[in-house]
């Protein structure tokens, strides 16, 4: 599995003009990765960490899962 760097797992969740927010399911859907797979990963920077969207709601750029999911395909 090959880890990304900070730096790469920045520029990845960088917003184009059309980035769509992912809320919890769309990423479970598309990911197949459970809540808590998903923090465990978020902590050891090796997946996009989400965006703050109110107090108590988080989501993530729609870009940012796209790029994880492709560097996920080129590591196989």
């Amino acid at each position: 599995m090959q880890r990304l760097s900070p730096t790469e797992i920045d520029r990845r969740q960088r917003p184009s003009a059309h980035d769509r927010i992912l809320r919890d399911q769309d990423v479970r859907d598309r990911t197949g990765l459970s809540r808590t797979t998903r923090w465990r990963l978020i902590r050891a920077e090796k997946f996009p960490k989400p965006v703050k969207l109110t107090e108590h709601a988080v989501g993530w750029r729609e870009s940012a899962i796209d790029g994880w999911l492709a560097s996920r395909e080129q590591a196989q």
